[in-house]
């Protein structure tokens, strides 16, 4: 699919969201009011914030995993730098 239009400007799907006056929206939000209600719109809301939380807390606990990850792998030697023991050494 091609989003070009006639100008040759590549609009998305939604480019026309730039053309939205201050009536346009007043109107959007009244018909989104209308249709679910003044209660279901807060819980909508308090939904979308608590999911953009525990996306941002994931985001955060994977890049500290890294992070980590990171300084473990350059400051301890690896399996084959280790010195090897012998058992006698220990006897």
């Amino acid at each position: 699919m091609n989003f070009t239009n006639t100008t040759g400007s590549h609009d998305l799907l939604l480019g026309f969201i730039g053309n939205v006056s201050g009536a346009n929206l007043i109107l959007i939000l009244f018909l989104v009011l209308i249709l679910f209600g003044a209660k279901k719109i807060p819980e909508f809301a308090k939904g979308l914030g608590s999911g953009v939380r525990e996306f941002k807390k994931a985001t955060k606990e994977i890049s500290d995993c890294g992070d980590d990850i990171k300084a473990a792998s350059s400051s301890e030697p690896s399996s084959a730098e280790k010195p090897v023991e012998s058992d006698k050494e220990s006897a």
